[in-house]
């Protein structure tokens, strides 16, 4: 019925447009300039009446003819033009193009537009699903094609401080909180392959006892190393996440990427459905659901899904900060192989920049949060209270930073 309505209204439009140009080409209405010279035919006649009645002499009746014949001849040649145009073939070529327009939609409908048309057999897309699924690159090849992600200008202090952290989880390779720190402090200098191989030692070196926490890092970590890709690397992670704990939410959320990637929406959706229905909102996995999953819905053969109202944001503890040079509080121990002086200097250095950048830049509130539980570990708690009422003033009237604020506040013992 729908394409009956569309092919009535195209018939309805051709029609508007093709009537003025019918009634052109069948117009039988005279020229003006034909009426014209009619009229000047006729005032020659009445020029040579006059002269044989004697109401104009011979002279008069010379001047007269003159002047009739030059308005004979200007509408004779106005005649011609008007009967050329006439004559031009304009009017059918436009026809002919709207012709040919109708024609080549019509032709194109048919080939790609008939509703009755046998819809692609479910068969047929999920052996096209599992083609795309075999085909992924492998994690090397993924990594080298990864475009290298935008980072702030690191301090220089503070990639010298790293760089000792490199060689002091190379001297004690097992170390474990070394190895925490540097997969941390790789991913905030944006070497996300160094982080990855620093995350799989770190899963490696724990074993059975690694969390699911530490699973879906290294699964996140290696999808980032691979530009976004599922490799069968990350999809192995993410699968001993899920197996270590099947409600950890970071895995969950990249199964259902995985399904997505592949072709799957009708697998993707229910677990992103699930995942926005328990929140919280602030995961930084709900942002990126709520924005696809009523189109991913549609795909998935669910068009009448309606995705749950955003709940409010609690009070936060420490939310997860942003991933940018700078030091926190559970990694201000680490890195055991330095010494006390090296670790004190290391962390120091990082409190500085920090708090430099915040400084001459400004930040947001998980920054300042983090350099105001940071400085009491370092014995600076005077500091830390200058800080927080700096942060105070900045964020005045913002109650959501101000939330923020006052956790970390609380976390130094500053209240």
């Amino acid at each position: 019925m729908f394409w009956i309505i569309c092919a009535a209204l195209a018939g309805v439009v051709a029609l508007a447009i093709a009537a003025p140009l019918l009634r052109r080409q069948g117009e039988a209405a005279e020229p003006a300039a034909a009426y014209d010279l009619r009229i000047y035919r006729d005032q020659l006649r009445e020029v040579e009446r006059d002269l044989e009645r004697g109401v104009i002499d011979a002279a008069d009746a010379e001047r007269l003819r003159v002047e009739i014949g030059r308005k004979v001849l200007a509408a004779d040649r106005a005649l011609e033009r008007a009967g050329s145009t006439r004559r031009s073939a304009g009017g059918w070529a436009a026809l002919a193009l709207l012709a040919a327009l109708l024609g080549g939609a019509f032709l194109t409908y048919q080939r790609l537009g008939q509703p009755d048309s046998p819809d692609a057999p479910i068969a047929q897309r999920i052996a096209q699903a599992q083609a795309l699924y075999d085909s992924r690159p492998s994690q090397a090849d993924a990594e080298a094609q990864a475009p290298r992600p935008a980072r702030p200008e690191p301090d220089a202090e503070y990639v010298a401080l790293i760089e000792r952290l490199r060689e002091a989880v190379q001297k004690n390779p097992n170390d474990p909180r070394g190895l925490e720190l540097l997969a941390e402090h790789e991913e905030r200098l944006g070497n996300l392959v160094a982080a990855k191989d620093a995350q799989h030692r770190l899963v490696a070196l724990r074993g059975d006892k690694a969390s699911a926490e530490d699973l879906a890092r290294l699964a996140g970590l290696t999808i980032e190393a691979a530009g976004g890709i599922i490799t069968r690397d990350g999809e192995e992670a993410v699968a001993q996440a899920l197996a270590r704990d099947a409600r950890n939410p970071q895995a969950r959320f990249m199964a259902g990427l995985l399904h997505l990637q592949n072709g799957r929406p009708d697998q993707a959706f229910p677990v992103w459905a699930r995942l926005l229905a328990e929140g919280p909102e602030n995961a930084p996995w709900i942002a990126p659901i709520r924005g696809s999953i009523q189109d991913l819905a549609w795909f998935a053969g669910h068009p009448d899904y309606t995705p749950p109202e955003p709940a409010a944001v609690g009070t936060p503890g420490m939310p997860s900060l942003p991933a940018m040079p700078g030091p926190d509080a559970d990694a201000m121990a680490a890195a055991e192989e330095m010494t006390a002086e090296e670790r004190q200097q290391m962390v120091e250095g990082m409190v500085k920049g920090l708090e430099t950048r915040l400084a001459t830049q400004g930040g947001t509130p998980e920054e300042w949060a983090r350099l105001i539980s940071s400085l009491p570990v370092i014995g600076q708690k005077d500091h830390a209270a200058d800080i927080l009422a700096e942060a105070r003033r900045q964020f005045a009237g913002n109650a959501q930073a101000l939330e923020v604020i006052e956790a970390a506040a609380k976390q130094a013992s500053l209240e």
